[in-house]
């Protein structure tokens, strides 16, 4: 809550939704979505369905590398790309 009483552009997310009751995570859920109308999100998060409903762009790093940059839609339409990259 104090990151968003400036004048907030960007706001950096690490692992939001971690321990947490899922009424509560739907709760932010919805608070996010209406902060992405504001500002730029980034959002680290390893829950891969909840991230990829949040977000227009996708980031998919393992050991330190960039393993997929593109659009969300497209990782979660193509089921061989996601299997291969998130095993979901």
């Amino acid at each position: 809550a104090r990151a968003l009483m400036g004048n907030v552009r960007f706001l950096l997310l690490d692992e939001p939704f971690e321990g947490l009751a899922p009424a509560v995570v739907a709760e932010l859920t919805r608070i996010q979505q209406e902060l992405k109308k504001e500002m730029t999100l980034l959002l680290v998060e390893q829950n891969a369905h909840l991230a990829l409903s949040l977000s227009d762009r996708a980031y998919v790093i393992s050991n330190g590398e960039i393993m997929y940059a593109g659009g969300t839609r497209e990782l979660i339409e193509d089921l061989d790309l996601r299997v291969r990259l998130l095993g979901i």
